[in-house]
């Protein structure tokens, strides 16, 4: 069980928070707190955390000063702010994440996700997981397709609509990229390193610095907000030798 705590002066904010955390199966929210000078006198007592949902702009401390005094080693961080501002200071503060309000359950649950990944030995054990869905086709006349998870190379944000990049085709359909970025936290694979873009790590064809080309020839630089993630990402998958 995942040890959790809110930390923003919005009383609003940290309600939608705890309805979001108690959705969560397998987190614990322990505290909650709108005041940041109480939560930097309090949460030494409250022994390991594993996940901080954090506001940045508070007064007395700001979540960018309080992040450095109470962050364990162990402990996940995620910013939750109005104010795209502040995207540069939380990729300094080396946050996990930041999620920009409002942001809906499925940008909650995908951010959670990617930090706390479901391993297959909870999978198995669980519910089996769709292997497809169905949208209607912009480009078809709004004809009812199947797409296959295993065939989705990425994800587009089109405003209020998206493109769905497959193996075989490209499909325009009228939902967001929060709601598609809701129905992806449920698989395993995706990877969000760019806000217009949510893609498959399988069909990664090539990475230069910060660039992400992908099989079907679809390229994307990587957010600044996302960079930390991206690093870590590599890292975890990049075969290591014993050469320098």
């Amino acid at each position: 069980m995942y040890r959790c705590v809110i930390i923003d002066d919005d009383q609003h904010a940290v309600d939608a928070l705890e309805r979001y955390v108690k959705k969560l199966t397998n987190f614990q929210l322990i505290a909650s707190f709108t005041d940041s000078l109480k939560a930097f006198n309090s949460i030494a007592a409250l022994g390991e955390i594993d996940l901080i949902l954090m506001d940045i702009d508070m007064p007395e401390i700001n979540g960018l000063e309080l992040s450095k005094s109470i962050r364990g080693e162990k402990s996940r961080l995620i910013f939750t702010t109005g104010y795209t501002r502040y995207g540069y200071e939380a990729f300094k503060a080396e946050a996990d994440d930041f999620l920009l309000k409002p942001y809906t359950f499925g940008e909650f649950l995908f951010s959670v996700n990617k930090l706390f990944p479901v391993s297959e030995e909870k999978r198995v054990c669980g519910i089996t997981p769709a292997v497809s869905f169905f949208v209607k086709s912009r480009e078809e006349n709004l004809t009812i397709l199947n797409i296959r998870f295993e065939d989705i190379v990425a994800v587009e944000s089109k405003m209020n609509y998206i493109l769905i990049h497959t193996i075989q085709k490209k499909v325009t359909t009228y939902i967001t990229l929060s709601e598609m970025a809701d129905i992806l936290s449920k698989q395993t694979g995706f990877q969000r390193f760019q806000r217009s873009f949510i893609i498959a790590e399988r069909h990664i064809e090539s990475i230069t610095g910060n660039t992400i080309k992908m099989v079907t020839g679809i390229q994307m630089t990587v957010g600044d907000y996302y960079r930390k993630d991206f690093s870590r990402f590599v890292s975890e998958k990049l075969i290591k030798t014993g050469r320098k």
